[in-house]
């Protein structure tokens, strides 16, 4: 019949079942802590309040601080969602508080979960905070030989690499993948009790055959966890200053 395809029917393609993981790390311009502590307070109850709106609808939305540790961020959000759409409706409700006209977004992170295939999961393992007082988070690229490696010679690397994270128990990975969605192939995340473990599991890792196909690992940040509020009292010192 005219006008009919021969073309044969496409497959449905059924969609990926898993999470996106984001990371947004915010710092306050410096001018702002001369404006009046009112306006100050104003400004951090709309963006706390946002967040906090937002917590319910997300899988997990958790604040870390990071003020007095590195100069280029002051605290970032741990964002959890199945839908992608979500990450840029909590940014544009973000950007119509006041204080966002005062915070530069100097890193950004996207990433989402798949199975690994280095274990036996055939399913996407869920990122569920474990509630740890601390996240180390950092992107990572490995070098392209790593690909050109043999199926069997990277597992064999990997399973030795498992077995030294084993030995920290303390210590909670949540890995997740970026590629073709961002600029680095993982983004790895890990919350533990005590920053200093996790230095202690670096090390140790150093000497693994896997970590000679490491790329990039930086910039590294540690968060502490607390609630939003906390982390914005921080921006200005409000949890620390004492009324006379």
């Amino acid at each position: 019949m005219a006008g009919r395809s021969s073309a044969p029917p496409r497959a449905s393609i059924r969609p990926v079942e898993g999470q996106y993981v984001a990371y947004s790390f915010f710092r306050v311009d410096p001018a702002w802590r001369r404006l009046p502590v009112e306006e100050r307070a104003a400004g951090k109850d709309a963006f706390a309040e946002v967040v906090e709106d937002w917590a319910s609808r997300m899988d997990s939305l958790r604040a870390y601080t990071v003020t007095g540790v590195r100069p280029d961020s002051d605290f970032f959000l741990w964002k959890v969602t199945q839908r992608y759409d979500d990450l840029g409706e909590l940014g544009a409700a973000l950007n119509g508080t006041p204080l966002a006209g005062w915070l530069a977004t100097p890193y950004s992170y996207l990433a989402t979960t798949k199975a690994s295939e280095y274990t036996k999961a055939r399913r996407a393992r869920r990122v569920t905070p474990k509630g740890s007082p601390y996240l180390v988070v950092y992107p990572f690229v490995k070098v392209r030989p790593w690909y050109a490696l043999s199926p069997e010679e990277r597992q064999r690397a990997m399973e030795e690499h498992m077995r030294v994270g084993a030995e920290f128990e303390t210590i909670h990975n949540h890995t997740t993948y970026s590629f073709g969605i961002d600029d680095q192939e993982f983004m790895t995340a890990f919350e533990c009790d005590e920053p200093a473990d996790f230095m202690h599991l670096m090390l140790t890792l150093r000497e693994s055959e896997a970590s000679r196909y490491t790329e990039r690992d930086t910039p590294i940040f540690v968060g502490q966890h607390v609630d939003i509020r906390a982390a914005l009292a921080a921006l200005d010192g409000a949890s620390s200053r004492v009324e006379v």
